[in-house]
């Protein structure tokens, strides 16, 4: 089949990508359902309404956050054109990387693959700071016991790797029902909230463009972009889904159009509750609690407090949801030689990127313990596990992560081109283009505003340090791909092909007329 690049790299001598079952993700674990709701819980929907919001009102003073949201999720959406045609074409768990080595040549497939190792764990690491936070707290609020926030968090490492281990379809339904239940629990607040507002009413004024304005918008547009990581996920798992020509470009729809939907009217509703005159004031003075003050007044001490208990156990669901897909990167790359060969093998029991999950759960109690050891600070201090360890880690993810989605945009156009296949893709090219240059856009804000993200004083090395992590990334992994194509040419022409036993036409064959 054509692969999309030049004809120098179409050897069939040359590459040769199919290693055996020992080498490939098991088929048919998941349908859309299952698909949908392991990529979902990756946006932990409670604590972006918890978290989040709050933040990107009371910090950045924007009221019009609802209406960023419908923006953002115009803009994913474009990406999505481009994005879920290319998923009907490709099928490999190093998604991105794929995607970007097959339109825009395996070197800067290559360094895309490093990029996404990066930017996935250190915002999977990052949540383990905040969880291990919140469980401390409930530990002195209910027990009143002192408890180390990394103790919680290492126990989080541990479960969670152990989980990664599991099949796919087990964890999907463990996912799932910790997703469903903080998204009902969300939608019972919406409603307590917009049938009793504040004095203002059930204003829309936060849907006003004019509430877009200041110099908080550029941060405010790149810390929400973060609460749509997930969706662009769906194609990692293709190689395990059931019919993925279909399912993944589906489930990337509905994940985009459900966290946008889903966070506007949530984001509207905290507007509501509180009044939009009063939104700024009362979330800067609140902080994190503003929801659970909310919830409080509305809806009972008892609501609150499973609320509480909910918050945690769905940031677990993220973590587990970018778990699996670092550890399916680390499988791809392993595959094609991009990393030791043992990365590549899946568990013979579960069929899961055993190796790989390993790799994460070491990376992640690593960091854990240095931000443990370097930790001065009393029990119950946010400084060390939230606002370093969360937001340092957060913030370098979703960097990594827009650049990834800007890049991908580009691969499409090319991949198509050099097929000879652009004029009858034309109308998905114009929106993958679009949506590129709206994503670099994004990622330059990004940049610019990285001090204020990670909350750096003027002047703190902080600002440049952090993105630089990216940064470094991108250029190790060039020289990288540069240096497999001088000196192991047969890898290099290898990298984004994956495994030939999961190509599309022989998806399409166990499905007529698809």
């Amino acid at each position: 089949m054509p692969t999309g690049r030049s004809s120098t790299l179409q050897e069939p001598a040359e590459i040769r990508t199919y290693k055996g079952q020992d080498r490939a993700l098991r088929a048919d674990r998941l349908g859309t359902a299952g698909l949908l709701l392991s990529v979902l819980a990756a946006s932990a929907p409670l604590m972006v309404v918890a978290g989040v919001m709050p933040t990107t009102f009371g910090v950045m003073g924007i009221v019009g956050q609802p209406l960023l949201f419908v923006i953002l999720g115009a803009v994913l959406a474009l990406f999505s054109v481009g994005y879920a045609e290319m998923s009907r074409h490709v099928h490999n768990a190093g998604a991105f990387y794929a995607y970007i080595a097959r339109g825009l040549g395996p070197t800067a497939g290559a360094a895309a693959s490093l990029v996404a190792l990066v930017a996935y764990s250190a915002m999977q690491v990052g949540v383990f700071g905040i969880l291990g936070f919140e469980i401390s707290g409930l530990f002195a609020t209910y027990l009143d016991i002192e408890l180390a926030w990394w103790i919680p968090a290492l126990l989080a490492v541990a479960v969670t790797g152990g989980l990664g281990w599991l099949k796919i379809d087990l964890n999907a339904k463990v996912l799932g029902v910790l997703l469903l239940i903080e998204c009902v629990l969300v939608v019972v607040f919406d409603i307590a909230a917009l049938s009793k507002p504040a004095a203002e009413g059930l204003s829309l004024h936060a849907f006003n463009p004019e509430t877009l304005g200041g110099a908080g918008f550029g941060t405010a547009l790149c810390f929400c972009i973060a609460a749509f990581v997930g969706f662009e996920q769906s194609p990692v798992y293709a190689e395990e889904t059931s019919k993925p020509h279909i399912v993944v470009s589906r489930v990337m729809f509905l994940a985009v159009g459900f966290v946008a939907l889903f966070f506007a009217v949530s984001a509207w509703a905290l507007t509501v509750a509180t009044g939009p005159s009063e939104v700024v004031k009362t979330s800067a003075e609140a902080g994190p609690t503003l929801l659970f003050q909310l919830t409080e007044s509305r809806l009972g001490t008892t609501f609150t407090d499973v609320l509480h208990v909910l918050f945690v156990t769905g940031m677990f669901a993220a973590m587990l949801s970018f778990h699996n897909v670092v550890a399916r990167y680390a499988f791809a790359m392993g595959r094609e030689g991009l990393l030791p060969a043992t990365f590549g093998r899946t568990n013979a029991g579960t069929g899961a990127p055993a190796t790989g999950s390993l790799l994460q759960t070491g990376v992640a109690a690593l960091v854990v313990i240095a931000f443990a050891l370097t930790d001065d600070k009393p029990a119950g201090d946010p400084t060390t596990p939230v606002l370093h360890l969360f937001t340092w880690m957060g913030s370098v993810g979703a960097l990594g992560v827009t650049l990834l989605m800007a890049a991908a945009s580009f691969a499409v156009i090319a991949f198509f081109v050099r097929r000879g296949t652009a004029g009858a893709q034309v109308w998905r090219l114009v929106a993958a283009g679009t949506a590129g240059l709206a994503l670099l856009a994004i990622a330059v804000y990004t940049v610019k505003d990285f001090g204020v993200l990670v909350g750096a004083e003027k002047g703190s090395a902080l600002s440049w340090a952090l993105p630089g992590v990216i940064g470094a990334a991108v250029v190790i992994g060039l020289v990288y791909g540069a240096v497999l194509r001088r000196s192991r040419p047969e890898t290099h022409a290898r990298i984004g092909l994956g495994n030939e036993a999961f190509r599309l036409d022989q998806a399409a064959e166990d499905t007529p007329g698809a």
